[in-house]
């Protein structure tokens, strides 16, 4: 049975910050397309990419199976999960969907749909050296650590702060064990390296992309647009 290398996709936010609409931030239309159908292309171009879980809130999986799977000829997409209250609840759930036979899973954010797709290639390997691997980008700005009054507290070196994108690569039976222990732990974090490093585990930077972006805000969505129609 071959080792399998999928890419879980965690699409099941609410995308608040982007404003009173009606419409979810990863169904957005982004070009011709909508932003998930943009992050789903990635992967299912990617001649690395064995298999693709897809995790979205309950609600939405009918429209996600017919308006991006089915639509835009998904065919690695073998699952569509329903995720939970936060998002390591679904990516956990995500996890469970995957076979026995999975060797490294690559978590992305939904509404990253910029990713290069060369990156790809560069985490698979830094996770088959070194177990666990996140893409990653040096901050521009100088960062201050504040108190709880507002007052800045402490300046940390530039030099040693890297912003932490997706994917985040890690064999599958480690990413597994970290959010079991961080489900009877009641560990609360960010990102699922945040469970993976509570087990003493080292993650590799991997260089990134700065127009790598998480869509988040309404002048994410501008950056996003002037981005895609350079690359086109």
């Amino acid at each position: 049975m071959s080792k399998k290398v999928a890419a879980l996709i965690a699409a099941a936010g609410r995308g608040t910050r982007m404003g009173p609409v009606f419409l979810k931030k990863q169904y957005h239309p982004l070009g011709d397309r909508p932003i998930l159908a943009h992050t789903l292309a990635i992967f299912q171009e990617s001649p690395l990419i064995t298999d693709i879980v897809l995790v979205v809130a309950p609600e939405d999986i009918p429209y996600c199976r017919r308006e991006l799977v089915d639509k835009y000829g998904f065919s690695k997409v073998g699952e569509i999960v329903a995720g939970g209250e936060s998002r390591t609840d679904s990516v956990y759930q995500g996890l469970l969907a995957l076979g026995a036979n999975t060797h490294t899973v690559l978590v992305h954010d939904g509404v990253r749909p910029l990713l290069p797709p060369g990156l790809i290639a560069k985490v698979v390997q830094a996770v088959r050296t070194y177990g666990a691997a996140v893409v990653a980008v040096p901050v521009k700005d100088t960062i201050k650590i504040c108190d709880r009054a507002g007052f800045v507290a402490q300046t940390p070196d530039r030099n040693t702060l890297w912003a932490v994108q997706t994917p985040q690569a890690f064999s599958y039976s480690l990413l597994l064990k970290a959010h079991e222990a961080a489900r009877k732990s009641g560990l609360a974090a960010t990102d699922d390296a945040m469970l993976v490093e509570a087990l003493g585990q080292r993650i590799k930077l991997v260089p990134g992309s700065y127009e790598n972006l998480k869509i988040t805000t309404p002048e994410d969505m501008d950056l996003a647009r002037a981005l895609l129609k350079r690359r086109q």
